[in-house]
C-alpha cells in the first residue's frame, strides 16, 4: 500500500522541482496540492498569482487542489488553526505525510516539523540541494517560469516579470540566491515535465506594493482582465 502525501504547493519553481522528485517515488501517492490563498485578493499568498492560474496548474498536473484561505492581515494563530483543520481532514482520509519545497532554511523546517508533530510527518524532497545546480536543473529539465514577485531590498524592478532562464541567473546580483530561497523573488511555473499541458498566461503591469515588493500581474490567456480573479 502506497504512502499518501499532501503537497504544499506554491505554484513556483521550488515546488515544481520538489514535486518532480516526489513523483519518482512509486511508493508514494500524492493525494492533493495544498496552497495558502489570501482570500481578500483571491491570490496565492506572497506569490501574488491569481486563483484561476493556480487552478489551471492543478488541472495540468492532474491533482486535486485544496486551498487554505487566510485574511490579508492574518496572524500566525489564524494560519496555524486553518492549516491544522485542513490537515486533520486529510489525516482522517489516510494521508500521513506533508511534503514541502524548502531547500535550506533551518528555522522554517523546524517550524514545520514542530507544528506537524503528533499529526503527520514532514518530508523535504529537495532539502540541502545546491541552489545553483538546482536552478540550472530546473531549466535543463524543460520547466518554464516567470518571476511574479521581487523584493526591492534585493533586486530592481526590471527583474519582475522575467523568464527564469540562464540569462536571468547570470544577471542576479552577488548574494542573491539562485532559487530566491531567502525571499528575494518568487515565480509562477507555466510548463514542464510534470504538466500535461502548458498554462497560457500573459504579462500585464508591474506594481509596487507595501513600498517594497514588485508584483508582475499575470493573466490567463483568453480571459478578459475584468473577469480574471
Amino acid at each position: 500500500m502506497r504512502e499518501k502525501v499532501i503537497f504544499a504547493w506554491s505554484g513556483g519553481k521550488d515546488s515544481s522541482m520538489a514535486l518532480y522528485e516526489l513523483k519518482k517515488n512509486k511508493n508514494l501517492e500524492i493525494s492533493a496540492l495544498l496552497t495558502t490563498m489570501t482570500q481578500d485578493y483571491k491570490r496565492v499568498s506572497i506569490h501574488g498569482v491569481r486563483s484561476v492560474l493556480l487552478e489551471r496548474q492543478a488541472d495540468a498536473l492532474g491533482l486535486p487542489l485544496e486551498q487554505v484561505n487566510i485574511t490579508k492581515d492574518f496572524s500566525s494563530e489564524e494560519y496555524e488553526v486553518k492549516m491544522r483543520d485542513k490537515l486533520g481532514y486529510y489525516k482522517k482520509r489516510g494521508v500521513s505525510t506533508v511534503a514541502f519545497g524548502d531547500i535550506f532554511l533551518e528555522d522554517l523546517r523546524k517550524y514545520r516539523q514542530e507544528k506537524l508533530a503528533g499529526m503527520m510527518k514532514a518530508v523535504f524532497p529537495i532539502w540541502k540541494r545546491d541552489t545553483g545546480l538546482l536552478a540550472h536543473d530546473f531549466i535543463d529539465l524543460g520547466f518554464k517560469a516567470i518571476t511574479t514577485c521581487v523584493d526591492s531590498n534585493f533586486l530592481s524592478q526590471d527583474f519582475a516579470g522575467r523568464e527564469f532562464d540562464g540569462r536571468f541567473l547570470s544577471e542576479l546580483p552577488r548574494g542573491v540566491d539562485p532559487c530566491g530561497e531567502n525571499g528575494e523573488f518568487h515565480t509562477f511555473v507555466y510548463d514542464g515535465p510534470i504538466f500535461k499541458n502548458s498554462i497560457g498566461c500573459q504579462k500585464k503591469d508591474v506594481i509596487l506594493r507595501d513600498s517594497r515588493f514588485y508584483y508582475c500581474e499575470l493573466l490567463p490567456v483568453g480571459q478578459a482582465i475584468d473577469a480574471a480573479v
